[in-house]
């Protein structure tokens, strides 16, 4: 279920989140927009997180640049 594989890519699930991530989302509207489970998202948003892809704030995540970076790769 990891958002980043062990080569440091990006996984077909992470893209799907980023992608949803068009504007500040709760996770729920994430998993929405991703049609994915929202436990597989708020696990994703938790390890992209970390990763500094995300940013959280005011219960609502955005892309941070590192995030936008990501998706152009």
């Amino acid at each position: 279920m990891a958002c980043i594989s062990s080569k440091g890519e990006m996984t077909e699930s992470a893209r799907k989140m980023l992608t949803a991530l068009e504007a500040p989302s709760t996770a729920e509207e994430v998993a929405s927009r991703a049609s994915l489970p929202l436990f597989r998202v708020r696990a994703g948003l938790r390890e992209m997180l970390a990763a500094e892809l995300v940013e959280l704030k005011d219960d609502l995540y955005g892309l941070t640049a590192s995030g936008r970076s990501a998706l152009l790769r």
